[in-house]
Parts: structure tokens; C-alpha cells; sequence
């Protein structure tokens, strides 16, 4: 089927000798691009009556099977459109849900920070690269790290680490911070790959000490074997 011309006059069925003298098309205007059915009736005005909620009697359209035919189609891609929408949001809908589940993956993940590599241009989440670090401070005697934070330094590849802990307070507070620092930059080079230039400690916290072991067992009562 080709496409109807505005100027031209409706297609003629087969088998007559003339135009058809369909009222429903004869007094129609056609839209641009609208496809005249080989019966000569307009496809925009069959799909119009298949639609109306209020039908009026046509001869023409309950026993066309062009009409029919086409109807049918247009249907079936009616339905088939339905459905794509409700299974996926069209437009600047889809494009939200996208950008907020890119936002709420960013917030978990924290920052990228760029590791020391002057070839590849790899990054590591800061969540990630904090759960080493703590770890790594947690493994020093009388430590545990609380937070951890890193922050990229300038344009090039180096990173500042910020981090708080409790300390146990069983030997001097600077040889526990001076070992966690150490602690932190051997896992950050060696486990990591990061370039770190600062690390601040900041101690939030004292430890108990742990209690001393039990040397023996209790004395028995006096009258017990």
C-alpha cells in the first residue's frame, strides 16, 4: 500500500469502473501521510469508527475485509505499544530512574579515588579502599579504627587518608598512632596501590585494658577433698 497523495483523489477498489462514492471518505480531508485502503476508504477514518465509543451504522465497515483487516493490525500494535510502556517507562521517566539508581550506587560506593598506576587510568571506590585501611589499623596492638576517609590530592595520583580510633592507653599514645600510620601506608603501597601523601589520625577513644589472665585455680574450701 502506498502512501496517499493530499491532492490526489481516494485509490479506486478493483473491479469498478469508477471512483468509489464512499461518503465517509468523499467528505473527508486526509491527513499528511495518510494511506488510503485498496477499498478507497482513508485508514485514519477506518481506525477513527473501529474507536468510537458511540458506532453508527455503516454497511461499508461491517463487511469490508479491508477495513477489517487493517483494523485488526492496528490493534494488535496498539496492544503490543500498551505493553512496552507498562514494562518500561518511556522518555524522561526512564532517564530519572536511571540517573537515581547511578546516584544511590555513587553514595554507597563513595568517591573514586585514582591508584599510583602512570599507564592505566584504574580507580578504587572509597568504601572499598577505607574497609583495607581499617583493617590494617585494626591489626596494631591496642588499636581499632572507627572511620575512614580519603580524599584525592590535587590533579595527580596521590590521596589523603583520614582516620579516628580508640587506643588502648598500656604504652605511649604516639608510638600506637606512628605504628597505625605505618600500618595504613605498607597496605595502601603494597595491598592497594594507592599513593598516599597525608595520613591524619585523629584518637576519639580509649580502650580498656584487657584483664589478666587467670594464673591457677581457686583455693578449695576448707572441709572439700
Amino acid at each position: 500500500m502506498a502512501l496517499d497523495d493530499p491532492h490526489a483523489q481516494p485509490s479506486e477498489p478493483p473491479g469498478n469502473d469508477g471512483p468509489h462514492d464512499d461518503p465517509a471518505t468523499r467528505d473527508a480531508a486526509p491527513f499528511a501521510g495518510d494511506q488510503a485502503l485498496p477499498c478507497g476508504r482513508l485508514l485514519s477514518k477506518a481506525w477513527e469508527q473501529a474507536q468510537d465509543a458511540t458506532p453508527t451504522t455503516d454497511p461499508h465497515a461491517a463487511s469490508c475485509p479491508h477495513c477489517r483487516e487493517a483494523v485488526e493490525g492496528l490493534a494488535t500494535l496498539n496492544a503490543a505499544t500498551r505493553a512496552l510502556r507498562a514494562k518500561d517507562p518511556p522518555g524522561l521517566q526512564a532517564l530519572a530512574h536511571r540517573v537515581m539508581d547511578i546516584v544511590r550506587a555513587e553514595v554507597r560506593l563513595g568517591r573514586l579515588l585514582p591508584l599510583a598506576d602512570t599507564v592505566l587510568d584504574l580507580r578504587i571506590a572509597e568504601s572499598a579502599a577505607a574497609k583495607v585501611l581499617r583493617r590494617a589499623a585494626d591489626a596494631v596492638p591496642g588499636a581499632r579504627a572507627a572511620t575512614c576517609r580519603l580524599a584525592p590530592e590535587g590533579e595527580g595520583t596521590g590521596v589523603q587518608v583520614t582516620m579516628t580510633l580508640a587506643a588502648a592507653l598500656e604504652r605511649p599514645l604516639p608510638d600506637t598512632v606512628n605504628q597505625v600510620r605505618r600500618s595504613i601506608i605498607h597496605a595502601a603501597e603494597q595491598a592497594l596501590g594507592l599513593a598516599v601523601t597525608t595520613v591524619d589520625i585523629i584518637v576519639v577513644d580509649t580502650l580498656e585494658p584487657f584483664p589478666p589472665p587467670a594464673t591457677g585455680s581457686a583455693a578449695a574450701p576448707e572441709g572439700e577433698a
